[in-house]
This record gives C-alpha cells, structure tokens and sequence, in this order.
C-alpha cells in the first residue's frame, strides 16, 4: 500500500461520523436505515458517508433481499495498520540511532 493510496483512506477516517459508522459495522453488518436508528446522522448523510467509506475501499455493500447491508473489509483495515506499523519501525529505528549517536558524543 503506497502513502498515495493511504492518504484518501486516512482522509475518509478522519471524519467522526464516518469513523463512527465503520465501528458500528465492525459489530456486524448493517444497511443504512439500521446505522441511522443507532446514530445521531439521517439516513441520507449515512449513506453519503458510506459511499466515501466504500470508495476508497473500507466497506462494501452486499445485497440481502431487497436490503443492501454494509460490511467492513478487514482486509483494508488490515493493509492500512501494517503500513502504519512498518512507519512506526522507521520511526523507531531513526530514533535509536540518534540516541545511539547522542549517547557516543
């Protein structure tokens, strides 16, 4: 997952409401109807913000008789927080060796 494809998911979770609804959906699948009813957010605006949601591939929609529920994409979550990780190691290692620099001065 390049810093290009991380940028518009980072974008899409930085917004409560959103963040909101992909937690509620980490509970179980839900249509929009059902997230409103659980949410201070109309039904119109849930279904705004799962379209962000699921355009830049956090959630996808799957169809259940005539309802459309949302489901998480664990995978998507997944790739996101090992990239996440492998910056902290960075991020970690750089630090060790200042330290390790200061510590010879």
């Amino acid at each position: 997952m390049s810093t290009g494809t991380l940028v518009p998911v980072f974008a899409a979770l930085g917004d409560d409401t959103r963040w909101s609804i992909l937690a509620a959906l980490g509970e179980g699948d839900a249509s929009a109807s059902a997230l409103a009813g659980r949410l201070p957010v109309t039904r119109q605006a849930i279904a705004k913000h799962l379209a962000v949601l699921q355009e830049v591939g956090l959630v996808e929609p799957i169809r259940v008789g005539r309802e459309v529920r949302y489901r998480v994409i664990g995978s998507q979550l997944a790739q996101t927080a090992r990239r996440l990780e492998a910056i902290g190691a960075e991020w970690d290692r750089r630090l060790a060796a200042i330290r390790q620099i200061a510590e010879e001065l």
